[in-house]
């Protein structure tokens, strides 16, 4: 049954560009203004983080908009203390928008005496007072059985593959997707089967963490145009020896599309002097003045997608049937042509 009252929204300070954006687009949809709910998100002068709610909040259904991306520490402690305040203040439901899921890369204990952060993190996010987590393109599948509330994990390739139909009009017949190792293969296939090209994979060894010894190429990319797709891109060294690998072995230009543009240290440099033509990201992470400065650095932007999901949260009706990009079409009125 839908609820009687209206979504509301607050944000933390990891993200405001993106929150004030999904509530942009869920005041067009709606018809009525949807605004920020009035807050201040603060620290006192030894760091403490202190937030004051200056609206009243009782008996609403909150959606708390916040990426614990860097640094994700106190981002993350931000939106534990948000989500505490607001069940203090009596709200009915609160559900974590996290368009980017911080320590989801520590899912799972890799060596001896290491911890499970992502599952650690689940706890903390569940015991402040969550009840849903909302967010896109999780590192690993099995996160969302650390939860014991309902988690919605949207995707970015219905996007990805609107903005490919659209870009690469013509020459789909020339496109390869390509993981760019051989645990992003899913993810890779998935994208490839939206809009029916070939697959490619870089198989990569590691010395080292942080250093590769080998890559080589699984399949054939002589003459095509390679999508390298990936969920996140952090310092960018994988992601520039997969592209040099693929013109070496004859693509005839190499563009990429990651999820999650985490970009730290030499990341934006490396970029901007690769061999790669473009690189795609999503605003799940507020981009730096370096990223938005960057010449073949372009982002899509998730807003539409966010906003949608929130009102179908809301409303009691399908999350998935975001998934599609059939459905996504109108909500990103235009910004695609599939004609």
């Amino acid at each position: 049954m839908p609820s009687m009252t209206e979504p509301k929204l607050i944000s933390g300070n990891s993200n405001r560009p993106l929150a004030n954006s999904i509530a942009r687009r869920m005041s067009m949809h709606r018809g009525m203004s949807v605004g920020l709910v009035d807050a201040r998100v603060e620290r006192f002068n030894d760091q403490e983080i202190f937030v004051e709610v200056f609206e009243n909040v009782r008996g609403e259904d909150m959606y708390i908009i916040q990426s614990t991306s860097n640094p994700a520490n106190d981002n993350l402690m931000e939106l534990l203390i948000m989500t505490d305040a607001l069940r203090r203040s009596s709200a009915d439901r609160i559900t974590a928008v996290i368009p980017y899921f911080g320590y989801a890369r520590q899912d799972r204990r890799a060596k001896a005496r290491t911890p499970i952060s992502a599952k650690l993190v689940a706890n903390l996010l569940t015991e402040a007072g969550v009840g849903r987590v909302l967010t896109m393109d999780l590192h690993a599948a099995q996160i969302q059985g650390f939860f014991d509330i309902p988690v919605d994990n949207l995707y970015a390739s219905p996007i990805f593959a609107l903005d490919i139909e659209h870009h690469f009009k013509g020459r789909l017949n020339e496109v390869t997707v390509v993981s760019p190792d051989v645990g992003g293969v899913a993810r890779a296939r998935e994208l490839a089967q939206r809009i029916g090209c070939g697959l490619a994979i870089v198989d990569k060894r590691r010395v080292k963490a942080g250093e590769i010894a080998e890559m080589t190429v699984i399949g054939d990319v002589s003459g095509q145009t390679c999508i390298i797709v990936d969920d996140i891109c952090d310092t960018a060294g994988t992601l520039c020896k997969a592209a040099e690998v693929l013109m070496e072995g004859g693509a005839k230009e190499v563009h990429s599309y990651i999820t999650h543009g985490v970009l730290s240290g030499p990341a934006v440099e490396r970029i901007t002097k690769s061999v790669m033509k473009s690189l795609v990201i999503t605003d799940s992470i507020e981009p730096t003045a370096a990223v938005k400065a960057a010449k073949n650095i372009r982002i899509v932007p998730t807003a539409p997608m966010f906003a949608q999901a929130i009102m179908n949260i809301w409303s009691g009706t399908s999350v998935s049937s975001l998934f599609d990009a059939e459905t996504l079409s109108p909500i990103y009125e235009g910004m695609y042509s599939r004609g």
